[in-house]
């Protein structure tokens, strides 16, 4: 699957492939309640949380409702301290922009740190095409460029990958290295370490992506827990930075702020193992850095969000959170999604940034659990605009026509409240028939979505209108 070439249209396909799959759904069993628990045991220790929550979210409001100030201002920060910015529209015109600056330092070799950004521009493919061989350092990343995949979670991009696969994996492409090392976590890591270790120093281009880029200074701030950012940034001559527009925040103090809820909000922790701030190339009396440095700043229609219904997306901080308590992400898995942003924030961001037309099955794979919102340190509207996009979905006809007949059909009986009343009378007495005392229904007619994975409850007792009207409710 290539970010260039989303397949979100198969979504429902994608799914049923995802839940076929023994590998994925060992994984997905193992992998979501480490994540959930060191979330609340983070949040329990904070007395503060919420309060610092409402602190970044106001700040992000402030900066996307002043966004062209504060990337004027970054800019400038970055020029004067001997770096360069580039602007990019669309991804095309990002993937040239890096084209250009890693033929202008004569690279072969690249190394790249985690960044989503560099995966929704299609880079990787992109190098490759021309002939520049780009190699993921992020321990995941490198496990699943390896399988030739995408990243199925945006913190945790190998999730899906269980250690019997991962072992293989090595066994195959690193032969060169001693085959009869143990089955553990702690052997494979050296392995990947070993092999990445050299890496580094061939690289002639390293990129990463940015948590935050501060006006106030012109830093770009990354935070990771292997060390391996700050490498690929600091042993290359050039360094590129790879960002969204809206990662920009005001003040170093405003970085600080959204510092004490990333990580805390994604794995766990009080603070990622490194936090890296970096601004411009070195200087003279540095004793090493890049020779160069360069921030591509992408646009890829996120200023069309900007005083829409889905401007909130805007304040994502891309922890992971929402993915994580989500129990359709865990079902499924991110690949499911078809593209770079899976999850509860895919479900909102992809439509948003491709079109409804290619991204519209996203927003019905939810619950409305509302575990997301709950979540979220930015404290997003997930589910509501999830619905906007079904809306969207809905006036452009791309809702399937049994659900825009089934929705036809609702309105005509709610339009006629006897007749609406009369139907669920008997709907519910017919249900209860067919349970046959059970009080679950094992099979229902047309309900094969739901009775195929769990029982259907039966109707209890009367409808919601005659309980209302018994317990001598009235219309106000």
């Amino acid at each position: 699957m290539s970010a260039l070439r989303p397949t979100t249209p198969r979504f429902k396909q994608n799914v049923r492939e995802a839940l076929a799959n023994e590998n994925i759904q060992a994984a997905m069993r193992n992998y979501g309640s480490g994540f959930v628990n060191k979330r609340a045991a983070a949040r329990a220790a904070m007395a503060e949380f919420d309060d610092i929550r409402d602190a970044a979210r106001d700040l992000k409001n402030h900066t996307l409702a002043n966004l062209d100030l504060y990337l004027a201002r970054y800019e400038a920060e970055v020029l004067e301290a001997g770096g360069h910015v580039h602007w990019a529209e669309t991804a095309e015109d990002a993937r040239r922009i890096v084209l250009e600056i890693c033929r202008d330092a004569g690279a072969t070799t690249v190394n790249k740190g985690k960044t989503m950004i560099s995966e929704e521009c299609g880079i990787n493919d992109w190098l490759e095409e021309n002939g520049i061989r780009p190699v993921e350092t992020d321990l995941g990343e490198y496990i699943i460029q390896l399988r030739g995949e995408t990243p199925s979670h945006i913190i945790a991009p190998a999730v899906h990958v269980t250690v019997p696969e991962v072992d293989e994996l090595f066994r195959e492409k690193h032969a060169h290295l001693d085959a009869g090392r143990r089955l553990d976590h702690a052997s494979m890591l050296s392995e990947a370490r070993a092999v990445l270790r050299e890496k580094y120093f061939q690289a002639e281009v390293g990129i990463t992506g940015a948590n935050m880029l501060i006006a106030e200074t012109g830093q770009s701030v990354i935070v990771t827990n292997e060390g391996n950012g700050d490498l690929s940034q600091s042993l290359p001559k050039v360094h590129i930075v790879m960002a969204s527009l809206e990662k920009v925040v005001p003040t170093l103090e405003d970085a600080a702020t959204v510092l004490r809820v990333l990580a805390r909000s994604a794995t766990g922790q009080e603070m990622s193992v490194y936090t890296t701030f970096s601004a411009g190339p070195k200087r003279d009396t540095d004793p090493d850095g890049p020779e160069e440095y360069h921030v591509v700043l992408l646009d890829n229609g996120r200023t069309n969000m900007l005083g829409t219904e889905f401007q909130e997306m805007l304040r994502c901080i891309r922890c992971g959170a929402c993915m994580n308590h989500c129990p359709v992400y865990q079902a499924v898995g991110g690949h499911a999604y078809g593209w770079v942003y899976p999850g509860p924030m895919g479900a909102v961001l992809t439509p948003s940034l491709i079109g409804v037309e290619t991204g519209g099955q996203l927003p019905n794979a939810s619950t409305f659990c509302g575990r997301c919102e709950a979540v979220c340190p930015m404290r997003i509207p997930l589910p509501k605009m999830m619905r906007h996009w079904r809306e969207r979905e809905f006036e452009k006809r791309l809702t399937p026509s049994a659900a825009r007949w089934g929705l036809a059909f609702w309105r005509a009986l709610a339009a006629r409240p006897g007749l609406y009343r009369m139907a669920t009378r008997m709907g519910a007495f017919g249900l209860r028939l067919m349970a046959m005392g059970k009080g679950r229904l094992a099979k229902l007619p047309m309900g094969g979505g739901w009775t195929d994975h769990r029982d259907f409850p039966a109707p209890q007792g009367g409808t919601f209108q005659s309980r209302w009207k018994a317990m001598g409710g009235r219309r106000r």
